[in-house]
């Protein structure tokens, strides 16, 4: 910790089962799942809703975000990669030639499940909500929708806080003096892994990165790292903001009463957020060279923010 600045080098696996690596991402996502579980379980019993039910909500809600979040990033921010490493859209690995998956398979190496879009998780649970009522008409889309925004809002602070892990979605460039300005030194732009070990002679990417952070051999490297915005925690903690506003409205208000406000509340709050923070966001990609002027984020956020805004201002029916 420096005055006015961070250096910010955690390795992004917390433990390791063989070839299966353990990320605090992953972990966050788990985490962000079943305090979802806790907080739609307390909203159920408190409309005396079956809590039986619950496990298909469950598995429909699990399924739709992460299908929907995969597909999100592969369609709206990195079609020019995957449209020729189809079986990675699915499965949590990479090409790497040098890799060895499970001591078995040569030319791909195993990553978790990285490369998910929140844009594409939300399009992903309407949808799940929309075969859930399918199957269980008694539960009207946006009466799921309504309730199912409450622990979403906090599951986004969670993955947030697992991409400030992985140093992922990082901000642009900032001053050091900046209050929040944070050295990113597992940057993939800045520091990518290959080059920190090509510098440094070290054998893997972890032994790497921590020379360059703590051998005064390698201080000219570390200092010629940026510092940037840590645009996942401005996202991140305005997120719980989301999460307390939207549970004073169901638990306080009879705003839950009328379909469709707390969905729209949360599309308005979170994607607003969303198109704000891009303003001081690292590109992610996408089309936003072909249109200009916003990144692709904010272009995806805009028809969730008018969406929200229709259901949040339209006349309740009688």
């Amino acid at each position: 910790m420096h005055f006015l600045s961070i250096l910010w080098n955690p390795n992004e696996t917390l433990f390791s089962l063989g070839p299966v690596q353990i990320k605090y991402y992953n972990l966050l996502w788990i985490t962000s799942f079943a305090l979802g579980w806790v907080i739609i379980k307390k909203i159920f019993s408190n409309e005396k809703k079956p809590i039986e039910q619950l496990d298909s909500l469950f598995l429909y809600t699990v399924i739709a975000t992460m299908l929907g979040a995969r597909l999100g990033h592969v369609f709206f921010y990195d079609w020019a990669y995957y449209q020729n490493h189809l079986i990675e859209i699915l499965l949590p690995i990479r090409e790497n030639p040098s890799g060895r998956l499970f001591g078995i398979i040569t030319g791909y190496e195993f990553t978790g499940f990285a490369g998910l879009a929140s844009h594409g998780a939300a399009l992903g649970v309407i949808i799940g909500m929309y075969l859930y009522n399918r199957k269980y008409p008694d539960y009207k889309i946006l009466w799921l929708l309504d309730r199912l925004v409450v622990p979403v809002s906090l599951g986004a602070f969670f993955v947030r806080l697992g991409n400030f892990f992985n140093s992922e979605i990082n901000g642009k460039i900032t001053e050091k003096a900046f209050v929040f300005a944070t050295k990113f030194i597992r940057d993939s732009d800045d520091m990518p892994a290959s080059r920190a070990m090509a510098l440094t002679k070290e054998r893997t990417a972890s032994a790497a990165y921590n020379a360059i952070e703590n051998n005064p051999k390698f201080a000219s490297i570390l200092e010629s790292i940026p510092f940037r915005h840590p645009a996942q925690l401005y996202e991140g903690v305005c997120y719980i903001f989301v999460f307390i506003i939207l549970s004073y409205f169901y638990w306080k208000t009879d705003k839950k009463d009328k379909a469709g406000f707390l969905f729209g509340l949360f599309l308005m709050l979170l994607w607003t957020i969303r198109f704000f923070v891009e303003f001081v966001k690292k590109s992610q990609g996408g089309f936003e060279e072909s249109l200009g002027t916003l990144s692709t984020g904010q272009w995806l956020s805009i028809p969730f923010i008018l969406i929200g805004a229709y259901f949040v201002f339209r006349p309740k029916k009688a």
